[in-house]
């Protein structure tokens, strides 16, 4: 697979349209409304999988986090301000978030749960502790040039995506990441020295659901996700087997089909499937 083939989203049926340029906010295919919350690259460009198998039935909206954004709170008006542009007639929303992006859809989600219809949140987190580790790398971005992050990145891709996931997707990880800037991670990182979404998880109170990978050697995304759970009305756990904390960039990663299985389940059509312990 070529990168120009991996990160192509057009499509005759599909058409892929700019919303807001200054914002990076797109459009593509038809149906109900899905928004992807990007992790802490910030690029909303590592969706492009998924948008590929979701846009048959979905309208995908992805955009880029504002590097200048010092809090939850911005990033939260940011969000609210993409919606009411590509969706204005206020029809709530799937809403998927990812890593540091479930951190921001689950903090939006909180105030705004009328624009929210159902929510996903993949490898995410109640907070980060202890929190001297987020200290830590804020230290050490003042001490590492920031061009080396991509030969960072390429060294420690074993830790990030899935093991199977092809050489190819990783490629186009590295290459799309390098829109990755220096003040847009460094703020993120601080935003997350205050972030702790445990008073707020009783808001959730749309139908959620939380995607744990078992092997994310990042975070320990199936504790988290079952303290979420727990503290969540209407949620749901399903657990990625086999897989790591990047895992949408996996082969065998169908957001489209959980989400397929998802409802089924809450319609009473279908058993879960079967979740290893942790």
């Amino acid at each position: 697979m070529s990168v120009h083939s991996s990160l192509d989203t057009s499509h005759t049926d599909h058409p892929s349209i700019e919303l807001d340029a200054a914002a990076r906010l797109h459009a593509t295919g038809t149906g109900r409304p899905l928004i992807y919350v990007p992790g802490l690259d910030g690029t909303g460009l590592l969706f492009y999988r998924q948008t590929r198998l979701l846009r048959h039935r979905f309208r995908v909206l992805t955009f880029r986090l504002r590097d200048e954004a010092p809090d939850m709170d911005t990033l939260v008006a940011d969000l609210l301000h993409h919606l009411d542009v590509a969706v204005p007639s206020g029809e709530p929303v799937v809403m998927v978030g990812e890593s540091f992006g479930g951190a921001l859809a689950m903090s939006f989600a909180s105030r705004h749960p009328d624009r929210v219809a159902e929510l996903v949140i993949l490898n995410s987190f109640t907070r980060i502790t202890p929190r001297a580790k987020l200290h830590a790398a804020l230290a050490a971005m003042h001490l590492v040039p920031w061009h080396t992050m991509q030969w960072v990145r390429s060294l420690t891709a074993w830790r990030l995506h899935s093991a199977h996931t092809h050489q190819d997707e990783i490629r186009n990880f590295l290459l799309l990441t390098r829109g990755t800037t220096k003040v847009g991670y460094r703020n993120r990182l601080r935003i997350l020295t205050r972030y702790d979404i445990r008073p707020a998880l009783q808001r959730l109170t749309m139908p959620t659901l939380f995607l744990a990978a078992d092997e994310d050697h990042l975070l320990p995304s199936v504790r988290e996700a079952r303290l979420m759970t727990a503290s969540t009305p209407a949620a749901t756990l399903r657990i990625l087997e086999g897989h790591g904390h990047g895992c949408f960039l996996a082969p065998d990663l169908d957001l489209d089909q959980l989400l397929h299985e998802w409802a089924s389940l809450r319609s009473g059509s279908v058993e879960p499937t079967p979740a290893r312990p942790a």
